[in-house]
């Protein structure tokens, strides 16, 4: 038993190194790339755009005022893309040929059409109909365009529930609404966590592209900083970076709940 701690401890060891390895090829890389590009470096001027200090008071900067747009956008999307996928997963599993049909062609639509048409198409065609905001525009186009993947998700786990499951809840005089409600979203919802989450993470990234309709999210926002300044490289990568901590920080928060789901089932 000792032994064996060891070598796993040995192997964490190894694998610590090799990760600082990846991390030093990767930052030798880019700058040997940026130095034979001539690129002078000047990270002491991105602190200003994530916070400033003010009369001794802390201020978020327009990176930070960013990225509250982006995660308003996102959990505003992840609400509707949620409520649109779990719709259309019942409107595929049912009996009628009218609502399978209309899912069909809202998946079928959705999914093979670029987001960045569907955000245009929204914005510029249907929002001045239905007098929608830009910020509007663009959470129904995620809304609808994750929505289209979450429905696939919701119906794998609706389907994987075994047929017992439902004969035993008919048998107690459940009704269908109490029966999804009850018995199979309960048990669906612990199996499809995990792609669920890679869907959300997805919209995080997907969100990016409402930069195009002019809302100031955390992408437009580093567009508008390098438009003034020209720090190109730094303000891209903490960009990236910041976009990194959010879905890491949401990949640990699903990685809990679904520690907690185990432990009670």
């Amino acid at each position: 038993m000792g032994s064996r701690a060891v070598k796993i401890k040995r192997s964490n060891i190894v694998d610590i190194f090799k990760f600082l390895a990846a991390l030093a090829a990767l930052a030798w890389l880019i700058t040997r790339g940026t130095s034979r590009l001539g690129y002078n470096w000047q990270w002491y001027q991105v602190p200003q755009y994530l916070f400033t200090i003010k009369a001794g008071k802390w201020m978020a900067g327009p990176l930070m005022d960013g990225l509250l747009v982006t995660l308003k956008i996102t959990a505003w999307s992840l609400i509707f893309s949620m409520v649109f996928g779990l719709t259309a997963a019942l409107m595929r599993l049912s009996d009628a040929f009218m609502p399978r049909a209309i899912a069909r062609l809202y998946l079928e639509l959705i999914r093979n059409t670029p987001l960045l048409v569907q955000i245009f198409f929204l914005y510029f065609v249907l929002a001045p109909i239905l007098d929608l905001s830009r910020f509007n525009a663009a959470v129904l186009a995620l809304s609808l365009f994750e929505g289209a993947y979450a429905s696939e998700i919701f119906r794998a786990g609706i389907v994987s529930i075994h047929r017992g499951q439902w004969e035993a809840a008919y048998s107690l005089g459940l009704s269908t609404f109490h029966t999804y409600t009850r018995i199979v979203l309960p048990q669906a919802i612990r199996r499809i966590l995990p792609p669920l989450t890679g869907q959300a993470i997805s919209l995080i990234k997907d969100s990016a592209l409402v930069s195009t309709i002019a809302v100031y999210d955390l992408t437009m926002e580093g567009r508008s900083i390098i438009a003034d300044t020209f720090l190109t490289f730094e303000i891209w990568f903490t960009v990236a970076a910041i976009y990194l901590v959010v879905t890491l920080a949401m990949s640990l928060a699903v990685g809990l709940m679904e520690n907690r789901f185990a432990i009670r089932s």
